[in-house]
């Protein structure tokens, strides 16, 4: 089986050493090519190559940003049955992608697994999301997530680590400070249905948990699954008591809730429209300002080996 080996050097466990542990660990059973992301997006330019040089596998050491542009490169041209499967092993700072597949958090144990998984033949093919035409794994949201996101990503620059704390404290100081409680900006609209207008926020989810605080679970909404349709969280509201209280749901394994909230499931196709730019995000991915975005479920978009 021939692998590519695709390692973000800076991912938060992905040291020089880490990586040729890993490498001699995968080079005893697999025919294996290394090579490490140089800049954004740059692994999409692998994923695609994975696909040209007909790799069987493309194993990711890095966070969720590498995984998503992974597979953004591996599916540039839509899901087929000859395109490499994806593995990924434990390199970020919260890796959701990697515990929603159940794989192990530490690497050593996580490469274990994979080899494992491939001497003994097993893969699943999992469901994925679309925002247009960009992959998402496992979330997408526009308006104060994603709004976080993009602040987080500025300190990022600065050289400051992207800890859940962080990403917490953040959201709470947009939320008061950066964002507009009054003036809702955007309108659901699903096929067959009438609109829905005047929402502030809408987060969309493929697994649960939705992501972690530290080693605790944050559930966005139960159903979310990579066997199913996407499930879609909207905001009416954006009070400050209602809306914390809101969000306290998300830390028990009955998600998001509020007289506010809106929760729709298992939705195969619908589109957000705003009457103003808005701030968007694939994975805990800023992709800058949107003013309408098109979301679809794919099911069985990729086969993982795990």
């Amino acid at each position: 089986m021939r692998a590519l080996l695709v390692v973000n050097p800076k991912a938060t466990t992905a040291s020089a050493r880490g990586r040729d542990v890993l490498a001699r660990a995968l080079g005893s059973d697999l025919k294996l090519d290394v090579v490490e992301t140089e800049r954004r997006n740059h692994a999409i330019e692998l994923g695609a190559r994975a696909v040209a040089d007909s790799y069987d596998l493309v194993v990711v050491l890095g966070g969720d940003g590498t995984v998503n542009e992974v597979v953004n490169g591996i599916l540039r041209d839509g899901p087929r049955s000859d395109l490499p499967a994806l593995a990924v092993v434990p390199g970020g700072s919260t890796n959701v992608f990697h515990r929603a597949l159940d794989i192990p958090r530490d690497p050593v144990e996580a490469t274990g697994s994979l080899l494992d998984a491939i001497r003994e033949g097993r893969s699943r093919r999992i469901g994925l999301g679309k925002a247009n035409d960009r992959w998402f794994t496992f979330t997408a949201g526009l308006g104060l997530d994603a709004d976080a996101v993009r602040a987080i990503e500025r300190a990022r620059a600065k050289g400051k680590a992207a800890t859940p704390t962080r990403y917490a404290v953040t959201a709470l100081r947009r939320f008061f400070i950066g964002t507009d409680r009054r003036h809702p900006a955007l309108t659901l609209e699903r096929p067959g249905e009438e609109p829905v207008p005047g929402l502030f926020v809408a987060i969309v989810g493929n697994s649960a948990p939705w992501t972690y605080f530290r080693s605790r679970p944050v559930v966005l909404t139960p159903t979310a699954s990579f066997d199913t349709g996407l499930d879609l969280v909207t905001l009416r509201k954006l009070r400050t008591a209602g809306t914390l209280w809101a969000a306290g749901g998300m830390l028990t394994s009955k998600g998001i809730r509020g007289r506010a909230t809106d929760i729709y499931t298992d939705l195969q196709e619908f589109r957000v429209v705003a009457d103003r730019p808005v701030h968007l995000q694939v994975d805990g991915d800023y992709l800058g300002e949107r003013e309408a975005v098109t979301f679809t479920s794919v099911p069985a978009a990729l086969r993982v080996i795990c």
